[in-house]
């Protein structure tokens, strides 16, 4: 059943809710320029890197540092974390995955994210707000049902009921290029996808705005390809922040319960040694 009414807001929404102290309005990207140059009023940023993960390893924070990051983002234990990003939530979705799997839950998505408002021609600002460190009350238990490992992986491939998606481009699906053509090509490797995955490009779920598709076209984009409310997935792209996103569409916006993100992604897994893998 969906959820979309429950877990997205509106641009209008975050134009009447700016102000309001029960919200905090978080931009995530990979990097601040865009946030520098121009922000939603009373936005913070997060860097998806330094402030989400946990360095010098490639994980990301466990709860006690997603405590003390929303304690210094004066997250209180009553306030709503609002999120948003540029093309088309890539980061966002990745930061609102990694708050529900570490237990946290006063947590939306601004449909459309910075692509949206922006097309909307909607105020952008450079003042960096104040913040207060608040404290943001206990985390719930972490959610393990929705991440998956590397084993996790290689033990779900061609189990019946289940299904990879493959949230890559079409290109970096069939081995001709290891990334996006903007990025350095030498993540993993060896290129192509894991075996038996079905290729739903994380684009495709959204409109020309940024804006999620209709229910009923999401829906079809993936029964097209075996995907329905019963089926076992586990969505991977090449770091696991466009599989975030599909994630977002199905568990979140769709509400199928059996859906894991592969963080590891091709990153790791096109540098397994003895795993298959096809072009």
């Amino acid at each position: 059943m969906s959820r979309r009414n429950e877990v997205l807001v509106t641009t209008d929404w975050v134009a009447e809710h700016a102000d309001d102290p029960a919200y905090r309005l978080v931009e995530v990207d990979e990097d601040t320029e865009a946030y520098q140059g121009g922000h939603i009023r009373n936005a913070i940023a997060w860097h998806w890197k330094d402030d989400l993960h946990a360095a010098p390893r490639r994980d990301f924070l466990d709860q006690e540092g997603l405590t003390e990051l929303l304690r210094r983002s004066g997250i209180g234990a009553d306030t709503t974390v609002v999120l948003y990003g540029g093309n088309n939530n890539w980061f966002a979705t990745y930061a609102y995955w990694l708050l529900r799997y570490l237990g946290f839950d006063r947590v939306k998505l601004v449909d459309g994210g910075r692509k949206k408002w922006e097309l909307e021609g909607r105020e952008l600002v450079t003042e960096v707000p104040e913040v207060q460190p608040a404290e943001p009350g206990a985390l719930g238990a972490v959610r393990t049902e929705l991440r998956a490992y590397r084993d996790d992986v290689l033990a779900h491939i061609g189990g019946e009921g289940r299904t990879m998606v493959d949230v890559r481009s079409p290109a970096e699906y069939s081995g001709e290029v290891m990334a996006p053509p903007h990025l350095p090509q030498e993540q993993a490797q060896v290129p192509g996808h894991i075996p038996g995955a079905a290729n739903v490009p994380w684009a495709s779920t959204a409109k020309d705005d940024g804006s999620f598709k209709s229910d009923d076209e999401l829906t079809k984009l993936y029964s097209d390809v075996g995907v329905t409310p019963d089926t076992d997935v586990i969505a991977y792209c090449r770091i696991g922040e466009r599989s975030s996103h599909s994630w977002f569409v199905l568990h979140e916006i769709l509400g199928y319960e059996r859906v894991r993100n592969y963080d590891g992604s091709w990153t790791e897994y096109g540098s397994l040694v003895g795993v298959p893998v096809e072009r």
